[in-house]
């Protein structure tokens, strides 16, 4: 294949996967939207709702529906919540495809291959995933690992898309590199946080402390981590709204408030090294790219306590935590490329 024809391919693809990106960062969205208006049930069913490709809307359709489920009410607003959201993420799926055929195609000519291929797998996981969230009635740890693959999937596709783009280093930066392997480290860090938050979030917790830094008086004889971390929990017709006491959600947003600290902390040294030794403009802007999406975060964090639970500050709270974890991806991804 000819040089031109090779750039051809090659850019169809990076369009496919720039377009992907932005299509998981509205899946994302949609989850956490989906999630935090109690529709995760909106449709009892998985893939349809009620046996529909839509949603019953007509009092006949309303009708068989609450025949064919009668121990849920029918409501058209969740079920449109849950079945958008679906949609969304099958159209996801199909770009994948696409984006996995076309490596195969063109592996020759040198399109990345075992990523994308990563990619549908994840994917193809990702959708039991949302089946099992229905189907096992929103167990806890099949929702946090349902929000963790909707990341890691929108991670990976960055990840194609960068590696899809010419980067080039200025030589006098190669001392910073050696931060390659700290900031490698904040993402798992960050990622630790985000599956906290997912924990937090399926089990109900957002709310149970009211008051900053930590916790409303008394948090410390509340801790209970007996139950409050188990990941099979007891059987239970659904897990909608909680199983867990008191005590044990408090436990486990006390956990999530200090991940905040630790990461915060953490993220603030690494940022700071790099911005004061970088001899270039080009890793001081990532530096501070990565600290604004920090701030914005920890904001939101401040905001849904201060506020108890906005939506839109909560769904906000979800989409900046994928957009710092796509800052971060690109500042180690600088620093660790291969010159």
């Amino acid at each position: 294949m000819d040089d031109h024809l090779y750039r051809q391919h090659n850019h169809l693809v990076k369009k496919l996967v720039f377009v992907s990106v932005l299509l998981a960062l509205v899946v994302v969205i949609l989850g956490a939207y989906t999630r935090l208006t109690h529709a995760g049930l909106g449709c009892p069913d998985w893939p349809t709702c009620y046996g529909l490709i839509d949603v019953p809307e007509t009092a006949e359709q309303i009708a068989l529906a609450e025949q064919a489920y009668p121990e849920r009410q029918v409501e058209p607003a969740k079920a449109w919540n849950e079945m958008i959201h679906r949609y969304f993420a099958g159209t996801l799926g199909l770009l994948i495809l696409a984006i996995a055929f076309l490596s195969v195609k063109n592996r020759a000519e040198g399109t990345p291959l075992r990523l994308p291929l990563l990619i549908l797998v994840i994917v193809i996981f990702q959708a039991a995933l949302g089946m099992w969230t229905v189907t096992m009635k929103l167990m806890p740890i099949v929702v946090m690992a349902h929000l963790l693959g909707g990341f890691t999937t929108l991670s990976l596709l960055f990840l194609l898309y960068l590696r899809l783009k010419p980067h080039r280093i200025n030589r006098t930066d190669f001392s910073i590199k050696k931060y390659g392997r700290f900031a490698l480290f904040g993402i798992v860090l960050l990622t630790g946080q985000i599956a906290l938050g997912g924990w937090t979030s399926s089990n109900y917790a957002a709310l149970s402390c009211v008051e900053l830094p930590i916790c409303q008086s008394g948090w410390q004889q509340q801790l209970n981590f007996e139950k409050s971390f188990a990941l099979i929990p007891p059987a239970r017709e659904s897990y909608e709204f909680g199983h867990l006491s008191h005590d044990e959600r408090v436990t486990i947003h006390v956990v999530h408030r200090f991940g905040a600290i630790a990461i915060t902390i953490y993220l603030t040294w690494l940022l700071l090294m790099i911005y004061l030794k970088a001899q270039t403009s080009t890793f001081r802007r990532s530096a501070v790219t990565v600290g604004l999406a920090l701030l914005t975060q920890l904001s939101l964090g401040v905001s849904n306590i201060w506020f108890s639970l906005p939506l839109l500050v909560a769904v906000g709270h979800n989409l900046v935590a994928a957009c710092l974890m796509l800052t971060l991806i690109a500042l180690t991804y600088r620093l660790r490329r291969k010159i």
